[in-house]
């Protein structure tokens, strides 16, 4: 991909600036401490664990100093972005709070672009924004500011290589995720697949089973416009949403190449793939694969409720133990009760009698857009709900 000469992709150099304001609301001594004892405190009589890959990743540390670089290098001009800058409701209230204005929701068509000039500064999250919105925000003049992490715009570069050499690209991802909306806008030929149900019934058309017209009414809103299964999946090329669940995304890539295999003979000419899981997602995931392994009693997930990476780090957890993903520390209302989002689910929930009766050891981790600040409460919440004080009660070996 061409360096886009009309979007700002480097820090204004106003690290030392914006420093003391990042570290009073994200920074956290007792997250510090832990992380200083081997990843594991004794707190009285309980046991905490905290995963040794969590939290803000590099992708997101830069899109949310970016952001609060941008403000400072503009202190009186109008700044909008374009959807949340990362997933996490503490990270965008505060740019909120600095007076960012958000426009969540606005598609590249909405009559609300009208509104944006040449004296405004917007803000492309981390997520990156669709090609078409881009476009359409270059043309105003305004002055376009772009966090997008570079392992989105990696599986951007896949998709667009696809394209190139005439393959229809799979994504495994959501398809109304704004990665995903700005992948397939740069994909030419596509179809989103969520799940290994999909794709079980992309496999069976690709074979020569299946009928036409229930494949398109499955994949009505999830594949490019004009799309002909017939002619689109003789070739096809493998690329995902960079934080879906990795073990999945490979079976996935496997299954298709097995069904092509099997209409065509050989993969060759017919199937590529790559893995655009990126490096932090992976990296979370194997750490909470290497923390299950200590028989946790108890285990919680700390991140935005819309956060695609940290949902599938629940996913994981709840192989193993109990496990609860929540925002923040004013989820745990009591030891009888918890606000949490579960698994595949798109409503918040509150269960009650939580917290396992006799729960010694309790694991956290975090989502790649979670603060420390924000893991440290609810770690300090937790404890002190126990009857235990952080971290004057801590024994460190």
């Amino acid at each position: 991909m061409v360096r886009d000469p009309g979007l700002i992709r480097r820090s204004f150099g106003l690290q030392k600036e914006i420093e003391p304001t990042l570290q009073s609301q994200y920074h956290s001594e007792l997250i510090e401490a832990i992380k200083r004892n081997e990843y594991h405190i004794v707190f009285g009589e309980y046991e905490v664990f905290l995963a040794r890959e969590f939290g803000f990743c590099y992708g997101v540390d830069r899109a949310v100093n970016l952001a609060y670089e941008t403000r400072r290098q503009f202190p009186n001009r109008r700044i909008i972005i374009t959807h949340e800058i990362i997933h996490n409701p503490r990270v965008n209230q505060n740019l909120k709070d600095m007076g960012v204005e958000f426009m969540t929701g606005a598609a590249p068509d909405d009559s609300r672009w009208d509104a944006v000039g040449a004296n405004d500064v917007v803000l492309l999250p981390a997520f990156g924004a669709s090609a078409e919105l881009t476009e359409r925000l270059k043309a105003t003049g305004a002055t376009i500011v772009d966090t997008t992490c570079g392992s989105v715009m990696n599986v951007w570069r896949r998709v667009q290589t696809y394209q190139r050499e005439g393959y229809t690209a799979i994504i495994h991802g959501k398809h109304s995720h704004e990665e995903t909306i700005a992948t397939k806008s740069r994909a030419g030929k596509y179809i989103v697949v969520l799940d290994m149900r999909q794709v079980d019934m992309l496999c069976d058309y690709i074979e020569g089973r299946g009928g036409r017209e229930a494949f398109l009414r499955e994949f009505e809103e999830r594949c490019s416009p004009g799309f002909d299964p017939d002619a689109d999946l003789k070739k096809v090329g493998i690329a995902n949403q960079t934080t879906m669940l990795s073990s999945e995304s490979l079976a996935i890539a496997g299954r298709v190449q097995q069904s092509i295999e099997h209409r065509y003979g050989s993969a060759e000419g017919h199937f590529r793939r790559f893995d655009t899981i990126c490096s932090a997602t992976q990296d979370r995931q194997d750490a909470m694969q290497e923390m299950l392994k200590r028989d946790l009693d108890l285990m919680l997930v700390v991140g935005g409720f819309n956060s695609s990476n940290t949902a599938h780090l629940l996913e994981i957890a709840l192989q193993s133990c109990p496990a609860y993903h929540i925002y923040d520390a004013t989820c745990i209302e009591s030891l009888t009760r918890i606000q949490h989002s579960p698994l595949n689910s798109k409503q918040a929930a509150h269960t009650e009698d939580w917290f396992p009766s006799g729960a010694r050891k309790i694991g956290f981790t975090a989502g790649a857009s979670t603060p420390n600040s924000i893991t440290g409460n609810c770690i300090k919440r937790t404890l002190e709900l126990l009857g235990v004080t952080p971290i004057e009660s801590a024994h460190l070996r």
